[in-house]
């Protein structure tokens, strides 16, 4: 099948989890048989489409300003526009051969009207790779009013990106439970966890930022990805803080995010030499750290009514790291961790449970080993890019 993949963020000009995920899904469909092409805007890079060949995906990367690292007007004021660029500048090349099939990620939310138009062409189906549930996460953290012009702004193209699907792919079955709530009349809903490509036959790189920073020595409790809101990073400082006397840890923190700042601030004003903070860096050299360091950080902010699945927790897997960090109520990511003896969940603000985890952690190798192999087991027999393709596959042809 000659399928579209549509998404705001990919390869090899970013370092989030969601770039890293979307190409390892291009590359297995690819192994599998099928044609995958890419459709993603370029952030602002070039005022032309200049097609990409990376893996042997191509990739078609439309005029468009920039969603990510961004203020959050101008974010949403280029997102508002991604179908528009995307149709602007692809029509002829989305017309040019049949598309059998579109596979879409959310967020962005402002998909739709593409998948709409492609699949009025085609007469094909469409599958939405639900990740995140916006605008209710804004609600959730009190930056928008619910039912105000701007959450009706957002929730309008949110029904669009729906409505456009045949079907939405959820993270879990807590989620898939409470999206038919709030969507009874949306029929064709499944769980497609996340996935990783556990072979990764990339080259493998070497990463010197453990010794530029005098780290080789210490035990690496480490955070990689978005520092943001939803991920409510003042959590995990206060667990830093907490081990702060634990002098063989040393707390890692590398992403880029709106709570950079917050990251940055408390490790200043409670002067904690345990800490450091660095911003993004490549995906080669993110895989080669994770070879080096000793546990995997997460937090998901507690006020969140959604049930996210943070795409990071599948490197720490693959990498045989234990996992420590904390949900908001009711997250069946919780259950799935502990019940494979991967590591530690907690509810977000039960912070003694928090820390008593990572001191375990932190002074016993053999513990962590042992999850960290627990965890590999549960990736390749719960989050393989060969099973979400299957899935996927299944309900397009």
């Amino acid at each position: 099948m000659r399928l579209a993949l549509i998404c705001d963020d990919y390869l090899p000009n970013s370092t989030r989890v969601s770039a890293k995920m979307m190409h390892e899904l291009a590359c297995e469909l690819l192994r599998q048989g099928h044609d995958p092409i890419v459709l993603c805007p370029n952030g602002g890079e070039s005022k032309k489409v200049i097609p990409l060949c990376l893996d042997g995906i191509t990739i078609y990367r439309f005029p468009n300003g920039r969603t990510k690292d961004t203020t959050k007007l101008k974010r949403a004021f280029n997102e508002s526009l991604l179908s528009f660029n995307a149709w602007l500048f692809l029509s002829k090349e989305i017309k040019n051969k049949e598309i059998e099939g579109v596979i879409y990620y959310s967020p962005s939310i402002f998909f739709g009207p593409l998948v709409k138009k492609i699949k009025n062409i085609w007469h094909c189906k469409s599958y939405l790779i639900l990740r995140d549930s916006f605008p209710q996460w804004l609600i959730d953290q009190g930056m928008i009013r619910s039912g105000g012009i701007v959450d009706k702004y957002f929730r309008y193209f949110e029904r669009l990106n729906y409505n456009a699907a045949d079907y939405i792919g959820v993270m879990s079955d807590k989620n898939k439970e409470l999206f038919l709530a709030q969507y009874p009349h949306i029929a064709n809903v499944n769980v497609l966890y996340n996935w990783t490509d556990a072979k990764d036959n990339s080259p493998q790189q070497n990463s010197d930022i453990l010794k530029l920073h005098s780290l080789e020595e210490k035990i690496i409790f480490f955070y990689g990805g978005n520092i943001g809101h939803a991920q409510d990073m003042a959590n995990l400082m206060r667990l830093a803080f907490g081990m702060r006397k634990h002098m063989n840890v040393h707390f890692l923190f590398i992403g880029q995010g709106d709570e950079v700042e917050l990251v940055k601030k408390f490790i200043d004003e409670h002067r904690l030499d345990n800490c450091t903070y660095l911003p993004s860096i490549s995906q080669d050299e993110y895989s080669a750290l994770l070879r080096l360091v000793h546990v995997g950080l997460f937090s998901l902010a507690r006020n969140h009514s959604v049930h996210n699945f943070p795409g990071k927790l599948l490197g720490y897997m693959a990498n045989n790291l234990p996992i420590l960090g904390s949900v908001n109520e009711g997250n069946d990511l919780m259950p799935i961790v502990s019940d494979a003896q991967a590591g530690y969940v907690h509810i977000n603000g039960d912070d003694q449970q928090l820390l008593d985890s990572g001191v375990k952690l932190a002074s016993d190798l053999q513990l962590r080993k042992k999850m960290g192999e627990n965890g590999r087991s549960l990736l390749l027999s719960k989050f393989s890019v060969e099973s979400a393709v299957d899935n996927i596959i299944r309900k397009l042809q």
